[in-house]
C-alpha cells in the first residue's frame, strides 16, 4: 500500500545441548546507514556478528529508501518489532529486551522510531506500540537544522527539503521525552559528513529530560567506521583505531542495561 520494499536478515543463534546459556535471548535490530539513499553493508552483518558475540540475537532491516519515503520507515521499524514479537518462542526472544542500533541515516531512523514509537503515523497501522528496549546511536543523523546538516538524508526522507515548520517533527532532538529509552551513542569529532553537534543536541535532551544514557566522542576518524576494525575499514590509522573503543564501552554499557 504505501511502497514498502524492506527485508530484513535474521541471525539467530542455535541453543548449545552441550552447555548453559541464557534462553530466552535479548535482541536488537540495526538500522545500517547511507542517507535514505541505500542501506549500507558495512553497519549491517559486521554489527550483527558482534552483537551474537555478545549472546544477543540480531535482525537487520535494509529499510525502504528514497523514492519511497517517510512514514514508511517508521513503520517497517514497528513492523520488524510486531514480527519479532509475534515469533519469540521460535526465534527464543525475549520481547521485553529488544533494542534498535542505528548508524548515520540509519541513527536518524533509530533516534525517531525510539522518540515515536507511540505517534499517530505509527498507532493508525499497529494497535500495540513497541517501545524500544534502548537505543544505540553510531554517528547518527539527528537533526534538520541546516547549520549542521550537511547530508541530503533528510530530503531523500521526505522526497523534498523539510519546511520551517516541520523541524521539529524530523529533528529527533525535539522529540525526546520521558519516555525515550536509555542511550548509548558515539561519534568522531572529525565526522565531516553527519556534524558532531547532532550527537551533543541528543545527548543535551536526553539530559533534560532525564534519561539515562552514555556519550563517546573520538577525536580522530571520519564518517562510516562501523566497527572500527579490518571487517568494516581497508585502512586505520593509530590515532582512527582509537574509535574501535567503542564496542567494549558498548559491551560495558550492556551489562548495566540488559
Amino acid at each position: 500500500e504505501l511502497g514498502s520494499n524492506a527485508t530484513v536478515t535474521i541471525y539467530v543463534q542455535d541453543y548449545f545441548c552441550e552447555m548453559y546459556t541464557p534462553y530466552p535471548k535479548n535482541a536488537m535490530i540495526i538500522c545500517p546507514g547511507s542517507g535514505y539513499k541505500k542501506c549500507a553493508k558495512r553497519e549491517a552483518e559486521p554489527l550483527a556478528i558482534k552483537l551474537l558475540s555478545m549472546n544477543f540475537n540480531a535482525f537487520v532491516l535494509t529499510y525502504s529508501c528514497d523514492p519511497v519515503h517517510y512514514p514508511v520507515q517508521l513503520l517497517e521499524v514497528a513492523a520488524l518489532y510486531d514480527l519479532i514479537n509475534k515469533n519469540n518462542d521460535r526465534w527464543h526472544i525475549n520481547t521485553e529486551r529488544i533494542g534498535i542500533m542505528g548508524f548515520s541515516a540509519g541513527g536518524h531512523l533509530a533516534a525517531h522510531y525510539s522518540t515515536s514509537y507511540d505517534s499517530l503515523d505509527i498507532s493508525k497501522y499497529f494497535e500495540l506500540p513497541y517501545r524500544p528496549y534502548a537505543t544505540v546511536l553510531g554517528y547518527p543523523v539527528i537533526s534538520v537544522d541546516k547549520s549542521i546538516l550537511k547530508t541530503s538524508s533528510i530530503e531523500n526522507l521526505l522526497g523534498y527539503e523539510p519546511k520551517d515548520d516541520e523541524t521539529q517533527k524530523f529533528s529527533c532532538e525535539y522529540l525526546v521525552s520521558e519516555n525515550t529509552p536509555p542511550t548509548f551513542i558515539w561519534h568522531t569529532t572529525e565526522d565531516g559528513t553527519v556534524n558532531v553537534e547532532n550527537s551533543l543536541r541528543y545527548a543535551v535532551a536526553l539530559s533534560k529530560n532525564k534519561i539515562p544514557y552514555t556519550l563517546h566522542i573520538y577525536p580522530y576518524g571520519g564518517h562510516g567506521l562501523s566497527t572500527v576494525d579490518e571487517l568494516t575499514n581497508n585502512s586505520l590509522d593509530t590515532k582512527v583505531s582509537y574509535a574501535s573503543d567503542w564496542i567494549e564501552q558498548f559491551q560495558k554499557w550492556v551489562r548495566i542495561t540488559f
